[in-house]
């Protein structure tokens, strides 16, 4: 008879949902409460200024939705653009791809700069469209900071350049999806104008709440007519105005995700403890580490080249011939481990760990030996055990935290 229960716990290691603490979970066990009461603000008015830290933004505006990231990605281009209005994006992922489809149903004119899968944004190729755009109907330019589906990481900071050596006036968006809470970012240095977030990354939370970081800039634009014109794309419960008329006080236009933002209290909370350096460094060591067992088994990331590697997850290549979604399967089967699955244009010939939220050496280890034997038992022909080692080594001589 086959078994119907599996001992211990599933090991996730998708790139979000990622694990949550258990203090974390402890703080979002709470009975529903009255989210008009007098005590309420106690709990709310903190949030909106300690969430900053995470955006590296002292100047920025926070606002909260019931929502996941794709909620955010709509508040951000509902809020601050018209129809017809231009945008400038980039596309070298699923992510990136969801984005300019999105903005395409909204209405938007939307100029795509394919770039190849395991590449990131082109600085230049941006800077170079903004020029010669010179009567500025290029309204915003939007990023993926990192994008999941391929392991890879775009410079954010070099496009902020770019943007600024055109002398161009286009918002900045960033989906920091995947990166916000886990990679170093500078929303003020790199004068982001809507950075977006979602709790189930590098916050450490389910999935369900929406953070949006805006500029001054972003909420000057969504207080008068757009961006560019008078046909404002439509938006009721993505309103900022509404968000921002009662946030001040300590209340949501309508009724919050209670138990989240108890949860988010406390992931800020872990953070701030760790340190938000540590929590940067932590990431890259986990990363360098999976790069390292990856190297060991002679394959190959799906990052092209080592400056657009993800310290967030790896994107693996399997070997030519070989299924990537077999392994993956095989992995949640016999081993009762979640990997990443391939998506788009890399479905079936990549998996992916992600290396992101709650984890320590002893976990992301325990994700390398696991991928490494579902590997070896669909016939990759890897060595065993070499993962493990090349990753151990590595991580015996970088210590998660500089003190």
């Amino acid at each position: 008879m086959a078994a119907t229960r599996r001992p211990g716990r599933n090991h996730l290691f998708i790139p979000g949902p990622t694990n949550i603490p258990d203090r974390v979970l402890r703080a979002m066990h709470v009975p529903s409460e009255d989210h008009r009461s007098p005590d309420f603000p106690a709990l709310v008015k903190p949030l909106f200024q300690d969430a900053k830290i995470v955006f590296g933004s002292a100047a920025g505006t926070i606002i909260f939705y019931p929502s996941s990231g794709t909620g955010i990605w709509e508040s951000a281009l509902a809020n601050t653009l018209c129809r017809g209005d231009k945008v400038l994006t980039a596309r070298y992922g699923q992510f990136s791809h969801l984005w300019v489809d999105m903005a395409q149903r909204l209405g938007l004119d939307v100029i795509v700069q394919d770039e190849a899968w395991g590449t990131g944004a082109d600085p230049e190729k941006i800077g170079e469209a903004l020029r010669a755009d010179t009567d500025h109907k290029i309204k915003a330019v939007m990023v993926v900071h990192n994008e999941t589906a391929t392991g890879v990481t775009s410079d954010i900071g070099a496009v902020r350049k770019a943007i600024d050596a055109a002398g161009h006036p286009a918002l900045l968006f960033v989906d920091g999806i995947s990166s916000i809470g886990s990679l170093p970012f500078k929303m003020d240095e790199w004068k982001v104008d809507c950075a977006i977030a979602g709790s189930q990354k590098g916050f450490m939370l389910p999935a369900g709440l929406g953070v949006l970081c805006a500029s001054a800039k972003a909420i000057k634009i969504s207080e008068g007519g757009g961006a560019g014109g008078n046909d404002r794309l439509g938006h009721v419960y993505f309103a900022w105005s509404d968000q921002l008329k009662q946030n001040p006080t300590g209340y949501f236009p309508y009724t919050p995700p209670l138990p989240l933002l108890y949860g988010l209290r406390e992931a800020l909370t872990c953070i701030r403890e760790e340190g938000i350096d540590n929590v940067y460094h932590r990431h890259h060591v986990l990363a360098e580490a999976t790069r390292q067992a990856v190297a060991a088994w002679g394959l190959k990331t799906c990052a092209k080249e080592p400056k657009w590697n993800s310290d967030t997850v790896t994107a693996i290549l399997a070997p030519e011939g070989v299924d990537a979604a077999k392994i993956i399967k095989h992995a949640y089967d016999r081993y009762n481990l979640s990997l990443g699955a391939g998506l788009s244009q890399v479905a079936g010939k990549v998996f992916r760990i992600g290396h992101l939220g709650d984890l320590n050496e002893l976990s992301l280890l325990g994700a390398i030996a696991g991928a490494e034997m579902a590997m070896i038992d669909c016939g990759v022909h890897v060595t065993p055990g070499s993962g493990v080692a090349a990753a151990s080594s590595y991580l015996r001589e970088n210590p998660l935290s500089r003190g």
